[in-house]
């Protein structure tokens, strides 16, 4: 897919891309990462009005960018122009709920949210403390 024809996210959309990316980047994908997104599309007030069926439209653009070279940073450039700034502690919030809910955390997911944190430019301790807040929400007896 040519980067130039993809359609323009929602800042919702953007939200969502960031947790399907997560979610892709330590192949395969889980069963317990993709219900995680939904359950948090589904019941977070951030996502009221959010039409579900764009999960699957959201996921086919993350899928597709991250097929050619760049598409990691034609993504971020999607969730730049939409996503409000106000918003990106939740973006990371959510992307390291999705991290989390596999109990496992690979290489490539701790890459990916080292980016992300980067490009949302957030402070290294607020960060910390999000990842904490993961873990401890995702956490097993």
């Amino acid at each position: 897919m040519d980067t130039d024809e993809t359609p323009p996210l929602s800042p919702q959309d953007s939200l969502v891309a960031l947790m399907i990316a997560v979610s892709v980047s330590d192949q395969p994908i889980r069963t317990s990462e993709l219900l995680t997104i939904q359950q948090l599309v589904n019941h977070l007030p951030v996502f009221a009005g959010y039409d579900a069926d764009r999960l699957r439209q959201v996921a086919q653009i993350v899928l597709d960018l991250f097929e050619v070279e760049e598409g990691l940073d034609a993504l971020f450039g999607l969730v730049r122009e939409t996503l409000p700034e106000k918003l990106n502690e939740t973006a990371y919030a959510l992307a390291c709920d999705v991290a989390a809910a596999d109990g496992k955390l690979g290489e490539t997911e701790l890459r990916l949210l080292e980016e992300i944190r980067e490009e949302l430019n957030l402070d290294r301790l607020h960060a910390a403390a999000i990842e904490r807040g993961a873990r401890a929400r995702h956490m097993k007896l």
